[in-house]
Formats: C-alpha cells, sequence, structure tokens
C-alpha cells in the first residue's frame, strides 16, 4: 500500500510540474535557449552573426533545447515534491491507522 500511494503522489506532482511549466516556464525556455544560441555563435565565430540559414536553424535547435532543459526541471521537481508528500501522507496515516487498532 506504501509503494502505491508514493507513485500516484509522485505522478500527481509530474502532472502539477507540467501544468506549472506550461504557465510560468514556457517562455523563459523560450528566450534563455534562443538567447544562449546567439551567444555561443557570436562567440565561436567572433564576428556579428548575419541572418543566414545555419544561424536560424541552430537558434530554432537551442530554443527546443532551453525548452526540453526547463520542462524537465519543472517535472522533474513537482515529482520530487510529490514523492515528500506521499512519503509523509503515508507517515501521518500510519499513525493513525496504528492509533485506530
Amino acid at each position: 500500500m506504501r509503494k502505491n500511494t508514493v507513485k500516484i503522489s509522485a505522478r500527481i506532482g509530474a502532472v502539477i510540474g507540467a501544468i506549472a511549466f506550461v504557465i510560468f516556464g514556457l517562455l523563459p525556455g523560450f528566450y534563455f535557449g534562443s538567447y544562449a544560441t546567439l551567444v555561443l555563435l557570436s562567440k565561436l565565430l567572433g564576428v556579428p552573426l548575419m541572418p543566414s540559414l545555419l544561424v536560424r536553424v541552430l537558434t530554432v535547435i537551442g530554443i527546443m533545447l532551453g525548452i526540453f532543459c526547463i520542462a524537465s526541471v519543472f517535472i522533474i521537481l513537482g515529482a520530487i515534491f510529490g514523492t515528500i508528500v506521499g512519503y509523509l501522507t503515508e507517515a501521518f496515516t500510519r499513525d493513525k491507522k496504528e492509533e485506530g487498532q
């Protein structure tokens, strides 16, 4: 019974983390990914970037990477907090079950 409670709470936490990502993390992931890509490319090339096809493709890849990284952080932190809540819930309900018996 204990593992089931913890699994369910971890899944609920991951879903809440995904919802929080959609609300709070999508736009920062877009901006951080594109900005980091442009800064990295300008440092590697050493010249101001021209809007060529390669730069645009690499910027889109950087945007997707930034969104993916921030989404994974939100989902993993949500699952961790959900697991903690599951363990706490199990600890408190176990004490109540022991008092009732």
